[in-house]
């Protein structure tokens, strides 16, 4: 679906710098507001960041973007929406992933004790490190035991 049609079919008025927000953050998953600012710019020349906030706030109250804030980190933007995927996170570098729910149909909704909650979406992080800052790491751990 177009990104007009898809703004319109949320009952989100069209602009340029609309636009211009959702292709950025459809471009960069996992990017944080200022990425986002620097990426629309690029693509239409200027736009306010309180324009930025703001259209990022309309398109997640309107189920859009999703926002996440891993602990530490500003807020990430992305629009993969509505279908319960988690994020593995990097403690080294910060490098956010996708992974889709690990159990299945959806069984990771079953908390232990829901307290009388109806629950619909769980957030789950899975915090470590990626392949690249393993790597490195046990390079580091390798090249000082050498010396």
């Amino acid at each position: 679906m177009a990104a007009h049609e898809l703004l319109r079919d949320h009952g989100v008025h069209v602009t340029a710098q609309r636009l211009a927000v959702l292709r950025a953050v459809s471009s960069r998953p996992h990017c944080t507001a200022e990425n986002i600012v620097e990426t629309a710019k690029d693509e239409i020349g200027t736009i306010s960041r309180q324009s930025v906030y703001d259209t990022l706030n309309t398109f997640v109250e309107k189920g859009l973007v999703r926002r996440i804030q891993p602990t530490g980190s500003p807020a990430l933007y992305e629009d993969r929406v509505g279908d319960n995927h988690h994020h593995l996170i990097c403690r080294d570098c910060g490098r956010v992933v996708d992974v889709d729910c690990s159990v299945g149909a959806m069984p990771c909704l079953q908390a232990a004790n829901d307290n009388g909650f109806e629950i619909d979406e769980a957030e789950v992080a899975y915090w470590g490190r990626c392949p690249e800052c393993k790597t490195s790491t046990l390079e580091k751990t390798a090249s000082n035991h050498n010396h």
